[in-house]
């Protein structure tokens, strides 16, 4: 399998300019934990997780270094700290170096890459754009999915795309919702907004063409949660 068989898709982003309380606000409505930056031709700039937002005065989480540690760092470095945790926008707290991989990027080759660097999630990328987001869930969904490890047919990518057009075809919010098919089995994770979104989704994936099994693992969101969507 490779990156575009599971990644997440379309891709929630905020802007350099965005502000810290709209994205934090952002991270919570859409149950993400981090967000790319790009900028208005859709480059990526940057990725603001909630790592990026965890040490801030407004919530009394600002970090205090000891006079030791005050000392030994550069004033670039305590710049640097100030900024991260008082910044205003995205441009302010983002990650500026972000690793990347492409649609054709392996799944080993991805889960090496989150696994060298201790990171949970890296941006997909196609003609210098983000077009998906691979984490480590989606890594775990696609080892549930497939029994052994030999990568999926044409007809499995062909299966997934006409399975995510008929999810969207029911009116149902797909935001949650991701798809992995595995040797025609398809397999749906995420979380709906109402059981009546829950059903409508998997009598859809049901109803194409080609698939053998449906296997649909879909719960459904806190009440009120995701209403902003």
């Amino acid at each position: 399998m490779q990156a575009k068989d599971v990644m997440t898709s379309p891709v929630v982003t905020v802007g350099p300019d965005d502000s810290v309380t709209d994205i934090a606000r952002l991270l919570l409505e859409r149950h993400i934990s981090a967000t790319p930056v790009v900028d208005e031709a859709g480059a990526l700039l940057g990725v603001v997780s909630e790592g990026d937002l965890m040490r801030r005065p407004e919530a009394g989480t600002e970090r205090r270094p000891s006079w030791w540690l005050t000392l030994l760092s550069e004033p670039q470095d305590e710049a640097r700290e100030y900024l991260k945790s008082h910044g205003l926008r995205a441009s302010d707290v983002m990650t500026r170096k972000v690793l990347t991989v492409e649609e054709e990027t392996s799944l080993q080759d991805i889960a090496a890459l989150l696994e060298k660097h201790r990171i949970k999630r890296v941006p997909v990328m196609s003609a210098g754009k983000v077009v998906g987001i691979v984490s480590r869930a989606n890594l775990l969904q696609a080892l549930v999915a497939q029994s052994k490890p030999p990568a999926p047919q044409a007809d499995d990518r062909a299966l997934r795309e006409a399975v995510l057009a008929a999810l969207k075809a029911t009116g149902a919010r797909t935001l949650y919702i991701n798809v992995v098919v595995s040797e025609g089995v398809v397999h749906l994770w995420g979380m709906a907004q109402s059981e009546e979104e829950k059903n409508a989704m998997g009598v859809a994936a049901e109803s194409v063409a080609g698939r053998k099994q449906v296997r649909e693992r879909i719960t459904l969101l806190p009440r009120g949660a995701g209403q902003a969507t």
